[in-house]
């Protein structure tokens, strides 16, 4: 596919994003109606993100039949079938469960579009502030907000700096990433919840975001090709090499993403 056909397909996907945030807030906006289940991980689950799951693979079907979809809520493609894909669709339909549940506003819609092993195409949405955070591989990332779209650039820093903005996961702070925030020069945490982490740093809000536990494809693909093409990176803890996808584990290695760093 072409940029051109990209383009399209990404305008498309942003319309989905929209729809299925939508659909998320009538059920966020009654909170009796959260329906809420645990899954074999024994995460919780509620019907928004059902309902946005059936919006979205719906809507990408459309778009083109023959991408296959990745998706939290989805059944799991055995690799066999899945290590021979070109393209494939990438999708968590409500990231940040915990946080919609708490009712704290930070959770997500997030699609990527994977092409070999590579986001390529990332949409994320934000339901209550109905922000629009989009990025095509090598045309720049953006944000949509009141229907203006601006350009999104990471801001610059060194690692020796003090008083670095660090992004954390608002329910998952683990012993492995306050060690390495303790590390750092008088580090100011910030907490945040689901893939919003990825998107203050693209924002140039925050310059580093250490995640050293357990995160699922779906909760990175849409975000780590918004930040790379505002400036930043995604990089494995262990070696230093960018995130990728479609992988036989769909769990992430541990990784560290961060703005635009100079020596």
């Amino acid at each position: 596919m072409n940029k051109e056909e990209l383009t399209e397909i990404m305008n498309q996907v942003k319309t989905i994003a929209v729809m299925a945030g939508e659909k998320i807030m009538t059920i966020y906006d009654n909170e009796d109606n959260f329906q809420i289940e645990s899954k074999d991980d024994n995460s919780p689950l509620t019907i928004a993100d059902k309902e946005a799951n059936k919006i979205i693979c719906e809507g990408l079907k459309k778009i083109n039949p023959d991408i296959p979809i990745i998706s939290e809520e989805n059944r799991e493609i055995p690799y066999s079938e899945r290590k021979s894909f070109t393209y494939c669709w990438m999708v968590d339909p409500l990231d940040g469960t915990k946080e919609f549940i708490k009712r704290n506003g930070e959770f997500t819609v997030n699609i990527a579009l994977i092409k070999e092993g590579r986001s390529i195409m990332g949409v994320v949405y934000t339901p209550v502030t109905k922000d629009l955070y989009y990025a095509l591989s090598d045309c720049g990332a953006f944000i949509s907000k009141n229907d203006n779209d601006k350009i999104l650039k990471t801001s610059f820093f060194h690692s020796e700096e003090k008083a670095l903005s660090i992004v954390c996961s608002r329910s998952h702070l683990n012993e492995e990433t306050q060690k390495f925030i303790d590390q750092l020069s008088s580090p100011i945490k910030v907490s945040k919840g689901s893939s919003l982490k990825f998107l203050i740093i693209a924002e140039g809000q925050a310059q580093l975001y250490p995640r050293l536990a357990p995160t699922m494809e779906w909760d990175t693909a849409a975000a780590q090709i918004i930040l790379e093409e505002a400036g930043g990176t995604v990089l494995q803890a262990d070696n230093g090499n960018p995130v990728r996808y479609n992988k036989e584990n769909l769990l992430n290695p541990h990784f560290v993403a961060s703005a635009k760093q100079i020596n």
